[in-house]
């Protein structure tokens, strides 16, 4: 069973009042301590409350977080006992926060690359079109890798083919804000989803489902491993895993979801 750290103490001041319905989500594997609790404080700088979850971290990260939230109010720390993926970590956290009364969430990334500062234009997008799907659009520095980059461009292209639109402009930058309701019922009918493919297909899945997508622009930063920079990419494993992912989502365009993906972009077409 997951696990909860909440304290009761008097909340320290937000620097505006956001809504009652969004939260900040943080999925965090062996991120370390120090990169992580950099991570949560520059989110709880910007937006309160943030919900990390520990998906079964081995490096002791989940130590720090747990003794923060103690003293933090604005802080929920969840716990899972094994490494399930971020995608099984999101939607255990999604589940819960419906269960609480939120909404949606930002979830974003435990490892420093995504812009903390921009959460409240996000945020914002959100609450204008609480129906939509809000991504994050990557503005790459020049400390990018390259073969990084070439990569991204052929999952683009796939995504694009599977939308039969170029609705979606970036699908594995994992800054965004999901309307939570729609993302649990299309992850709890995809039995994949849970690792290194969450992030494309849920965005694929949301877009068939009807859900509106706003592509907003948004700082990626690559740390280096001497600035605490960690990746769990396995270039073969997640390579394949990826190959896999858009092999289900082709078929399944092609057998039944065209219509759902014509519908789509029908109405993204139209005023």
């Amino acid at each position: 069973m997951p696990h909860h750290a909440t304290n009761s103490s008097a909340p320290s001041p937000a620097p505006f009042a956001p809504p009652a319905t969004h939260l900040v989500l943080i999925p965090s594997y062996n991120t370390g301590a120090q990169l992580l609790l950099s991570t949560i404080r520059d989110a709880l700088a910007h937006w309160t409350p943030v919900w990390v979850v520990i998906d079964g971290s081995t490096d002791g990260s989940e130590r720090d977080a747990l003794a923060l939230a103690q003293t933090e109010p604005r802080l929920r720390v969840i716990t899972l006992e094994k490494n399930r993926g971020k995608g099984a970590a999101v939607l255990a956290a999604a589940e819960a926060a419906l269960a609480a009364g939120f909404t949606h969430a930002l979830v974003m990334d435990a490892d420093g690359q995504h812009p903390a500062n921009r959460i409240g234009d996000f945020m914002r997008a959100s609450q204008e079109r609480p129906g939509a799907l809000i991504l994050g659009k990557p503005v790459f520095g020049p400390e990018a890798p390259l073969v990084r980059l070439k990569g991204r461009k052929l999952s683009i292209g796939l995504v694009h083919f599977e939308c039969l639109c170029r609705a979606i402009d970036d699908p594995l930058f994992g800054f965004r804000v999901y309307p939570l309701a729609p993302l649990v019922g299309e992850m709890r009918r995809a039995w994949f989803a849970r690792r290194y493919d969450f992030d494309p297909e849920i965005a694929v899945r949301l877009f068939w489902a009807g859900a509106p997508v706003v592509n907003i622009p948004a700082a990626c930063k690559y740390l280096s491993r001497a600035e605490g920079g960690v990746s769990h990419f396995r270039y073969l494993r997640d390579n394949l895993r990826m190959i896999w992912l858009h092999t289900r989502l082709i078929t399944k365009l092609l057998l039944c979801k065209w219509p759902a993906a014509l519908r789509a972009r029908k109405k993204r077409k139209t005023p």
